[in-house]
C-alpha cells in the first residue's frame, strides 16, 4: 500500500509515528510489531508492520493503512516525502525488542553474528529460551547457548530449513 507523503522532523521518526498508530492499531485487535523508517535507493519507506494471532490478509493491510493515514497526515511527523506501507512481519520476522523475545518463546530462531564467535560460526540457530542478562538464549545441539544482544547484527524467526 504505497502511497507518496510530505512531512516534517525525522529526529526519532519511527519511534513518534509508533506512539502516533499504537492505539489505532491495537484498536482494530492488531499487535503493533515494528515501525521501521527506510531509505532503498532515493526514496523513504515507512513501514510499520503489524501481526495477530489467526494470519493476516491485504484487507486487514489496507484498512490499517486508511486508518492511520490520517492521523499521520495531521501529525506530519516526519520531514522529508515518504511511502507508507503497512504489511505483515512475515515468517522471517526480525526481533528487534524485548517483547518479541517473549512472544516467540519456543519457537525456532537464528541470530546472525557480526563478527564469527570463539568457535568460528557467524549464524547461532535453535529454539529461543528468551532474552537472559542482555544476552539471546537459544536451546542448541550443542546445548543452551548465550548469543550477547550486541553481538547480533539480527535475529529472526526461522522455518526448518534455516534450522541446523
Amino acid at each position: 500500500m504505497g502511497k507518496a507523503k510530505n512531512a516534517q522532523g525525522t529526529g526519532g521518526a519511527a519511534a513518534t509515528v509508533e506512539q502516533l498508530v499504537r492505539p489505532t492499531v491495537e484498536g482494530m485487535g492488531l499487535r503493533l510489531w515494528d515501525v521501521r523508517f527506510e531509505k532503498e535507493g532515493p526514496d523513504w519507506f515507512l513501514r510499520v508492520l503489524i501481526d495477530r494471532d489467526t494470519p493476516l490478509d491485504t484487507d486487514t493491510c489496507e484498512a490499517v493503512s486508511r486508518a492511520i493515514d490520517p492521523i499521520l497526515d495531521e501529525a506530519d511527523p516526519i520531514q522529508q516525502s515518504y511511502y507508507l506501507e503497512v504489511g505483515s512481519p512475515g515468517l522471517g520476522r526480525r526481533l528487534t525488542r524485548p517483547e518479541h523475545y517473549e512472544a516467540l518463546k519456543g519457537q525456532k530462531c537464528l541470530a546472525h553474528l557480526i563478527r564469527p564467535d570463539d568457535k568460528g560460526r557467524r549464524e547461532v540457530s535453535g529454539l529461543l529460551l528468551g532474552l537472559e542478562n542482555g544476552s539471546i538464549m537459544l536451546d542448541t545441539p550443542e546445548g543452551t547457548t548465550a548469543v550477547p544482544l550486541d553481538a547480533a547484527s539480527y535475529v529472526k524467526l526461522c522455518d526448518d530449513e534455516d534450522l541446523f
